[in-house]
């Protein structure tokens, strides 16, 4: 099957950077532009076809650059514009595709557009956010809940009025009935898409439109998902609207006005297959939309069968799904899903990269970095000072990458104290880059393979039954994935081929005349015999 050109994205792998946590080319402690035009060589060599970068514009850094104050700038702790430009530049000459982060649901309120619109009630910008009364009797506006944990409703002395807020006091939402703001975010786009980047990732693509009217939001119930009974009220009015896929659709005109055609991935942080489906339109939306419900699963047989498959069976034919281990807002998979266990996350690593679709690394995913334990002194997620002791951080995924054991760690000189503490420095890129049998290693062959076998990057997928608690599949013709994720060694019959890929690395080239034995979280690829 020939690749299109202008879907790069649908045979490889992507890669994700936190760019102030990726490499720091100034010795300030915090990473940068250059420090990660330093290491483009590596993404080069891991094989991934590009990376998605994490907020660059200009921001206040209450939420970490999820503020912005200028939608077509470079935070100068990150670097330049010029900076931006050659990163784009270098990554192109490798053979790498750059998307950028977009914070379109609401701005800094430190924004020249919130300070005009708090100015006056006769700004020209007024409308630009979401400004209203509170009711006759004293009360909020409505009853909608931030979605860091109390009202969603901020009072401005100077506006007079209150403002919507779904994340911080200091992210004021965007007005996405107005077509002004429409329309810059359009010329946001393009800005972006003429300087070569070829994509963005869509931060919080499910609420940019709200209910007109701002109606309450109806009260949780026992069936509806986590985070709606945390809050106590199933997001109906402010998130997930009808009127979000006009945008999106006018977005899809834009991109696929480019050759190639930009990227346009969501953050879909939604619990139904049909809703995530609804995000890609009749293919006339978004590309991808990144699959949170997987992000959420126990790494247990049934329970992740159960969501591949379901998700498939959402979307229609020729729609690609989106998957990732985990993000800047995730704890990290080899932590998350196996217990800090490096088999086990050897194991989930494995299944990342052999699901059907588009796999997301994230930065340290290839080397299986786990969360690190952050001191209160040195927390620095407003949510994990908020609600500590309680350990709801984002802080212990967004460390520093591991370059080496040295002093340093390959991130930062030495003596410069990081932005956020180092993890384990055991763990590290130097230390397997030359190691065949290492994480590094693994990863590095796991998408070689997948490149290589159309099966794997094109082929479908369906169960094939193995013995309890296991997880196999097929994926196209002639590839069986086998992951024993119970705590004893087994047999899965009936196999006859070549081992191409396992856990433990001793085992590639096996010939399989029947049998394949898998110790305890063990995961293999086995190429069938015709």
């Amino acid at each position: 099957m020939a690749e299109d050109p202008r879907a790069w994205w649908r045979h490889g792998v992507l890669y994700q950077v936190y760019p102030r946590s990726f490499a720091d080319s100034n010795g300030d402690g915090v990473g940068d532009l250059v420090g990660l035009t330093r290491h483009l060589d590596h993404l080069q060599w891991l094989g991934v076809r590009g990376f998605w970068s994490s907020p660059i514009t200009p921001s206040p850094n209450f939420d970490w650059g999820y503020d912005v104050v200028d939608y077509t700038g470079v935070d100068p702790a990150l670097g330049t514009l010029a900076d931006a430009e050659t990163m784009i530049a270098s990554a192109t000459a490798r053979g790498l595709k750059v998307i950028l982060d977009l914070v379109p649901n609401h701005t800094s309120t430190q924004h020249p557009w919130f300070l005009e619109s708090r100015s006056s009630r006769d700004s020209p910008k007024r409308d630009w956010y979401v400004w209203q009364d509170a009711k006759p009797d004293g009360s909020l506006p409505n009853n909608w809940q931030s979605s860091f944990i109390g009202p969603a409703w901020r009072f401005d002395e100077i506006a007079g009025q209150y403002y919507l807020s779904n994340f911080l006091p200091e992210q004021a939402d965007l007005n996405w009935w107005n077509p002004e703001v429409r329309a810059e975010f359009e010329r946001i786009l393009r800005f972006w898409f003429d300087l070569g980047v070829a994509g963005f990732r869509i931060d919080v693509a499910h609420m940019l439109v709200k209910d007109r009217e701002l109606r309450d939001n109806p009260p949780a119930t026992d069936d509806d998902p986590f985070i709606e009974q945390l809050h106590g009220q199933r997001q109906q009015y402010n998130a997930n609207r009808p009127e979000v896929h006009e945008i999106y659709r006018r977005w899809r005109v834009i991109a696929d006005s480019y050759d190639p055609p930009r990227l346009l991935i969501g953050e879909t942080p939604v619990w139904k297959p049909t809703i995530l489906a609804s995000y890609y339109g009749e293919g006339d939306e978004l590309d991808l939309a990144f699959n949170f419900i997987l992000l959420e699963t126990p790494f247990d047989a049934d329970a992740m069968h159960e969501v591949i498959e379901t998700t498939l069976a959402a979307l229609p034919q020729g729609w690609q799904a989106v998957w990732a281990g985990g993000n800047h807002d995730v704890s990290r998979f080899p932590t998350r899903w196996a217990g800090n266990s490096p088999t086990r996350a050897r194991a989930a690593l494995l299944m990342l990269l052999t699901l059907p679709g588009t796999p997301f690394l994230y930065a340290g995913d290839e080397i299986l970095m786990t969360d690190t334990a952050v001191p209160p002194d040195r927390l620095r997620d407003p949510i994990g000072v908020q609600l500590y002791p309680m350990p709801f951080g984002r802080d212990p995924e967004r460390t520093p990458m591991q370059w080496s054991a040295e002093p340093g760690a390959g991130f930062t000189d030495p003596g410069v104290e990081p932005w956020l503490p180092f993890g384990d420095l055991a763990v590290n890129v130097a230390a397997q880059r030359d190691d065949p049998g290492s994480a590094l290693t693994l990863t590095r062959d796991l998408i070689g393979l997948r490149e290589a076998i159309v099966d794997l990057h094109a082929g479908g997928y369906g169960r094939v039954d193995g013995p309890a608690g296991w997880w196999c599949y097929r994926r196209g013709e002639r590839v069986v994935v086998a992951i024993n994720l119970t705590g004893t060694a087994g047999v899965l019959g009936g196999v006859h081929g070549l081992l191409r890929i396992s856990t433990d690395r001793s085992r590639d080239g096996e010939v399989l005349d029947g049998d394949l034995a898998l110790e305890p979280d063990e995961a293999a690829i086995i190429w069938l015999d015709a």
